[in-house]
């Protein structure tokens, strides 16, 4: 994560603007409209603060694991997940450097990327490969803005496809419904782990 930003005490000081009160729309509508390949049983949400995108996960039937730093963000996930009655894993890890307890059919980015240093997006992208399974999914709604001052840190597709192609076939893209202030600012992406001696091949934008 970048340098000097206390996500503990963000959490403390109720300095979240990141919190909307409901999961990703652009993940609300995936689950609805495409259930995900039949073979997903496992999701892990890496930075998923109190916990809204794994909830929807798990209510859709998977079973959901959630990652974050903060330990109040951990214990709020934990606290609002059992009051809606759902079954969900939390950790406190850092997804960057830790090694996973297992590896997750799929993984879902939703704010994280753009929460981190652009300096550190190399290990975001290796970390992405070693916390999933051998030919394992990546659907993530990125955050296309030019701020190069963050958090949050802005990104391009361009930038996307250089990093994560050499690992990654993308496999669908499309403009995800945003909450009002994001909106047309994001780009969801699905991305499907390459097996070894795959090659590359050039992006199409669809």
């Amino acid at each position: 994560m970048r340098s000097g930003t206390d996500w503990e005490k963000r959490y403390q000081s109720d300095d979240t603007p990141w919190e909307k009160g409901e999961p990703s729309p652009g993940l609300v509508d995936f689950l609805k409209q495409r259930p995900g390949p039949q073979k997903v049983k496992t999701v892990c949400v890496p930075g998923c603060g109190t916990g809204h995108d794994v909830r929807a996960w798990a209510a859709a039937g998977f079973s959901a694991t959630g990652l974050d730093l903060a330990p109040s963000a951990i214990r709020l996930a934990r606290a609002k997940t059992k009051a809606a009655r759902l079954d969900a894993l939390f950790l406190r890890k850092n997804f960057l450097t830790s090694d996973p307890p297992r590896r997750f059919d799929l993984l879902f980015e939703h704010t994280l990327f753009c929460a981190i240093d652009p300096a550190a997006r190399e290990l975001y992208v290796q970390a992405v490969r070693r916390w999933l399974k051998p030919a394992g999914h990546f659907l993530a709604v990125f955050y296309l803005i030019k701020d190069k001052d963050g958090p949050p840190f802005g990104a391009t597709r361009d930038e996307l496809c250089q990093r994560f192609l050499p690992y990654f076939e993308l496999t669908g893209e499309w403009v995800p419904r945003s909450y009002p202030n994001r909106k047309g600012l994001e780009l969801m992406m699905w991305w499907r782990k390459r097996r070894r001696g795959q090659g590359a091949t050039p992006p199409s934008k669809r």
